[in-house]
């Protein structure tokens, strides 16, 4: 996934309890390097989904660069980070990001995360909050919010059936047709917004040799929980972003969970034109977002 990263970023790897995962940082020049360390820190952590990588975030953080160390890991199972065999659980990525920021940060780290894995993300800051400065979040949802589940499209008998797995998997994440109507269809709002670049990207990690175990763990619905449960637990200054035209988890659902910790989640940004992922199809939006909210949270 190196190929997908902007200039001046390269890849380095921490070993986990789960296996080694690859993450992305300034390495080279336009940056300076020396003094990377020495910046504060902004880690972004992309959603789940066939192909899922990194590179959801990487045109956004590039413009972060210059005032602070940024880490953007392909989570275990996905991107170039290690695909074991394995039965997914949510406690195996709340161990995986927590080890992460241990492993590779001064604590406390803003993070910057997207939906399921946003959901994660504030579920760690409720049972670790010295981890965390604070969160901004787009569309965080446990896929099964207020006991709705939004998430699943295909039958669990399906989804579980020896060797149908390896097809639904094949047909729908490992092909270029299934990949970019995927990309226009349910997580843009604007198809014509998906590039070539994004559709090999996607395609490109969902290739990767074991990719399905984690997709599928995701498509069964084996790391959903409802995030409705632990939102009035959160005490670390949070900000949700949401696409208007978000499928699977709405606006008003975004509302309505951002309704739950009013005096924490201290603002609720509806994104228009945009879908699931308004930091790929709308950047620069993103950016000026973060902007605004990091200079008020760092005055």
């Amino acid at each position: 996934m190196l190929q997908f990263q902007p200039p001046g970023f390269g890849h380095k790897v921490i070993n986990t309890s789960l296996g080694a995962m690859v993450y992305y940082t300034q390495t080279t020049a336009p940056w300076s390097i020396a003094d990377t360390e020495d910046l504060p820190t902004l880690v972004f952590l992309h959603n789940f989904g066939g192909g899922a990588s990194a590179y959801e975030w990487s045109k956004v953080y590039p413009a972060f660069a210059s005032s602070y160390r940024i880490l953007a890991p392909d989570l275990i199972g996905w991107g170039e980070s290690a695909h074991p065999v394995w039965d997914y659980q949510i406690r195996d990525y709340l161990s995986a990001i927590a080890e992460f920021i241990i492993k590779t940060c001064r604590q406390p780290v803003t993070v910057v995360a997207s939906s399921l894995t946003a959901a994660f993300t504030i579920r760690l800051a409720i049972t670790q909050p010295d981890l965390f400065d604070a969160l901004f979040l787009v569309s965080p949802s446990g896929f099964d919010d207020f006991g709705q589940g939004s998430g699943r499209r295909l039958p669990l008998p399906l989804i579980n059936t020896p060797l149908l797995d390896n097809l639904i998997y094949a047909l729908g994440a490992e092909n270029e047709f299934a990949v970019r109507n995927f990309l226009q269809n349910f997580l843009f709002a604007k198809p014509e917004k998906v590039s070539r670049e994004m559709v090999q990207a996607y395609l490109t990690s969902a290739q990767q040799p074991n990719a399905k175990f984690a997709a599928l763990a995701f498509l069964r619905g084996d790391l959903y929980f409802d995030l409705s449960l632990y939102l009035q637990q959160l005490k670390i200054p949070t900000v949700f972003f949401w696409g208007e035209k978000a499928q699977f988890t709405s606006i008003k659902l975004g509302r309505r969970l951002a309704n739950l910790n009013p005096r924490v989640i201290q603002d609720f940004y509806a994104i228009a034109n945009t879908g699931i992922l308004p930091h790929l199809e709308m950047p620069e939006v993103v950016i000026a977002l973060l902007q605004k909210y990091l200079k008020s949270a760092n005055p």
